[in-house]
């Protein structure tokens, strides 16, 4: 596979369908927005009906959304995604200029990159302690927990924070920064902590309740080092390595993590485990502690020996291929660039490439959201599907820029 061939085809065809979009389109949990919905307001104070609403509209293999008026909107997170994925864009860009053919000239890429990075401070959820983000729906949990619309996650706000940091490096536009570099102050002030193996995990949300998840807390870690980078402040790096702490601790012994500490979070998935990998390499890099790398070889071998099978097929869990969601082969482009194994995992991620292009992506451009046993859902959703591969395959194709130095 060459660089300038089918690799750039492939996300140049995703690159289009997606601007012809404006980048707005609608979301796996988006079914709480159906204004057909809102006509009922004694279906909106039931929070089993909530739960209904989003979970039909997310398991249903047809799209209901037209019918029930659902618009397409902007997501936070997506945009987020598309903003590191044009950053992406640009370094291969100057690195291999024959390239702009495809993707667009420097002064292009610059353009679309600062519209990005301004469309999403316009995004950011008020009233906290520095810039969040969250999502553009309600979203009913399934222990009957509603996140309101635009409440704000350490997820979602790190891929923000880090994508505008990412785009301050590519423009020189300090305000990118500034905006990035407040986010710590939401991690810092707003996320609740609770004690865990010799650390503690930050809560998913400012909301009471969600403080379970490993992945979220490396999240919250991977975001202060990057803030701890540029400021050289210690309570960043002191709170984020109190967060790896806790995560390595959970660690088992062949090098997985479960999901959460709740017995109904128990499972251990693929592109999860890939954002714990994600979170312990950037707290490593950005504060030079280097006492936890054995964790990240761990749980990589984990993770490259349990999620793909040798012709390249993904798995969603660790024992069981079904659903095959989208989000597992494309983290495994991410976590192999982040981790610096793309090189020795070529082939690899070549096969997981070639399948995912020949099984989920649509001939318009888009991919799919899942692949099931029975009818499979083909929707084409841009946060999760979209902005997510538009994401990965930037950096497959800057890690094959990197193979060629």
């Amino acid at each position: 596979m060459t660089l300038s061939n089918t690799t750039t085809k492939i996300l140049l065809k995703l690159k289009l369908y997606c601007e012809s979009q404006h980048f707005k389109g609608w979301d796996p949990y988006d079914g709480l927005n159906s204004k057909l919905f809102h006509a009922f307001p004694l279906l909106k104070k039931s929070a089993l009906c909530r739960l209904i609403i989003i979970q039909g509209f997310k398991r249903c293999p047809i799209n209901l959304r037209s019918v029930a008026f659902v618009p397409k909107e902007y997501n936070a997170k997506g945009i987020g995604l598309f903003l590191q994925g044009y950053c992406n864009l640009y370094t291969v860009v100057c690195k291999s200029p024959e390239l702009e053919i495809e993707f667009g000239t420097k002064a292009v890429l610059l353009k679309q990159i600062g519209e990005l990075a301004n469309l999403l401070i316009s995004l950011q959820s008020k009233g906290y302690a520095g810039a969040c983000w969250g999502y553009n729906f309600d979203w009913q949990a399934r222990r009957l927990f509603l996140f309101p619309k635009y409440t704000p996650t350490v997820v979602a706000t790190n891929f923000c924070a880090t994508a505008l940091m990412e785009a301050y490096e590519v423009t020189g536009n300090k305000e990118f920064l500034n905006v990035a570099l407040s986010a710590a102050n939401f991690v810092m002030n707003d996320l609740h902590r609770v004690d865990c193996n010799g650390g503690f995990l930050f809560s998913y949300s400012p909301l009471k309740g969600n403080d379970t998840v490993f992945n979220a807390s490396l999240l919250g870690s991977k975001l202060l080092s990057y803030c701890y980078h540029y400021t050289g402040n210690e309570l960043y790096k002191k709170a984020a390595r109190k967060s790896v702490i806790a995560c390595c601790n959970a660690q088992k012994e062949d090098g997985s993590w479960v999901y959460g500490m709740f017995p109904v979070q128990s499972w251990i998935d693929s592109f999860h485990t890939g954002y714990n990998l994600d979170g312990l390499i950037a707290y490593e890099e950005q504060t030079g502690d280097r006492a936890y790398h054995l964790h990240i070889e761990k749980g990589f071998n984990f993770y490259i020996s349990h999620f793909f099978e040798e012709d390249g097929t993904p798995k969603y869990y660790h024992n069981q291929m079904y659903p095959i969601d989208i989000h597992c082969p494309g983290q495994l482009f991410i976590t192999l660039h982040r981790l610096h194994k793309f090189n020795e995992n070529q082939e690899m991620a070549e096969k997981v490439l070639n399948w995912t292009i020949k099984n989920m992506q649509d001939k318009k451009g888009y991919f799919y959201y899942q692949l099931k046993k029975g009818i499979s859902s083909k929707i084409s959703y841009m946060r999760w599907s979209n902005a997510f591969m538009f994401n990965a395959l930037s950096y497959y194709i800057l890690s094959l820029c990197k193979t060629k130095e």
